[in-house]
């Protein structure tokens, strides 16, 4: 998502980082190809026009400022108006006094509803929160019995009776206080379009149940449309922020970029992927920074501190700075990438990262690979890279069912990695807020070692 629009806007800070000063006819160019850019994204018509004017004032009306140039001020006043168009400030979720805190989930049939309830489930069991879903969409076939056995994947349990779906919330609710359970998500029904029977429906479930959050999901694939589909949705239930579902897709991004400026609501979550901890909360700063191409430092860290013993992390940073970070240890830091997610997308975080890397197309079938040749090698051979000549290469190409050539780049590319770390003094040192960055500045050559490649055009 957003690579065109990040491809573009890079293109323009690129022909104007390092000029001495900007003249009104570059600054005109360079406003009329943001705009470009975002209509191409499916932004809002309006909010374009709003954004690209705000851009101009400050362009036009900024003092000179001593420590940036021309260029480095258009890039940190287009970060600003990103941020706010994603939002400005991350949701901070405040629980009831008195438990449990009331999640409604409402959007149209096929937004991914159903599923991002049981994602949000899951990461407010992340934090320590005992969650509780109900299933009061009786409208959909399956649509309880979806949830029953995501519930069950999560060891959350579900809620539902037959019947009518204002009374099943209204038991829900019940339910959850008998048990204990502080927090309470209830999923309604949908329809493939905006209809007056579900939204008075939706309306007598908030009614029943008092909802301290209700989170609007929208389909990130669908653009404008989204933002049509969040004003009804607000003027009925006054919703408190958005769910972005299916944000690893190749959607342009519209909704993203529109939903915050048209209805004042900030996008509260996004889901990245298709497991059930592939969710986590939006921030409009980190998001602003990867479609800029500065990376997501932040959201890679956390990620690792999720899958890294700290032990195990502090053993792995003293090899890299000693320089004894070998084959084996290799491996063992690929296991630990693999919890993480999608290493495509883990490679789109890493700042400074160009296109070619940043697309690289990181299979699960390149990571076996990978995997299978390193198996394929002696404990010695794991150790010392440099004693496997050209029989041993062969031995251990049809040991994993691959080909010399293959087993020929990953030894180069190891080396070379090996040789960049000890120039780095050991890349993955403690990373922020006291975890391991794993990453270090070896992004790049782990793309490599795995073998991977630029999307074919």
């Amino acid at each position: 998502m957003f690579d065109n629009l990040s491809d573009r806007l890079g293109g323009v800070f690129k022909r104007i980082r390092g000029k001495g000063r900007l003249t009104e006819a570059d600054v005109n160019e360079m406003l009329a190809e943001i705009r470009t850019a975002l209509l191409e994204a499916d932004v809002n018509i309006g909010v374009v026009r709003d954004v690209v004017e705000r851009i101009r004032v400050q362009a036009v009306g900024s003092k000179v400022s001593e420590a940036l140039d021309p260029g480095q001020q258009i890039i940190k006043i287009v970060n600003a108006e990103l941020v706010a168009m994603l939002g400005g400030e991350t949701l901070k979720i405040a629980y009831a006094s008195q438990p449990p805190t009331v999640v409604l989930m409402a959007g149209l049939q096929g937004s991914g509803k159903t599923t991002s309830a049981a994602k949000l489930a899951s990461w407010f069991k992340a934090q320590g929160r005992n969650p509780l879903l109900v299933g009061a969409d009786l409208q959909r076939p399956a649509a309880v019995e979806q949830l029953k056995v995501l519930g069950a994947q999560l060891n959350v349990p579900v809620f539902s009776a037959p019947g009518d779906p204002v009374q099943t919330a209204a038991a829900g609710l019940a339910e959850a206080k008998r048990l204990g359970r502080d927090v309470l998500i209830v999923d309604t029904a949908g329809r493939l379009s905006i209809d007056t029977e579900m939204m008075q429906q939706v309306s007598d479930i908030s009614a029943a149940v008092k909802p301290d959050y209700t989170f609007l999901v929208i389909d990130a694939m669908t653009g404008q449309d989204a933002v049509n589909v969040a004003k009804a949705f607000d003027e009925t239930l006054a919703i408190s922020g958005v769910i972005l579902s299916k944000l690893d897709g190749d959607a342009r991004g519209g909704a993203a970029l529109s939903v915050k400026e048209v209805i004042g609501k900030p996008i509260a979550f996004a889901a990245t992927g298709e497991k059930l901890d592939a969710f986590e909360q939006f921030h409009p700063d980190r998001m602003a920074s990867r479609i800029l191409g500065m990376g997501d430092m932040l959201t890679l860290i956390e990620q690792a501190e999720k899958v890294y013993e700290k032990d195990e992390a502090e053993k792995a940073a003293a090899k890299l700075m000693e320089g004894e970070f070998t084959l084996d240890d290799f491996l063992d830091q690929l296991q630990q990438l693999k919890k993480m997610g999608n290493l495509s997308s883990m490679m789109g975080m890493l700042p400074g990262m160009p296109k070619e890397m940043k697309n690289a197309q990181i299979s699960d079938d390149m990571v076996k690979s990978t995997e299978a040749i390193i198996r394929s090698m002696t404990p010695e051979e794991r150790r010392k890279p440099e004693i496997i000549n050209g029989s041993r290469r062969q031995r251990i190409a049809n040991g994993s069912g691959t080909q010399i050539a293959d087993v020929n780049k990953l030894v180069k590319q190891f080396s070379e990695m090996q040789k960049m770390m000890k120039r780095m003094g050991g890349g993955g040192k403690k990373g922020g807020k006291g975890g391991f960055n794993p990453f270090g500045g070896g992004g790049m050559d782990l793309s490599a070692a795995l073998g991977s490649r630029p999307p074919s055009r």
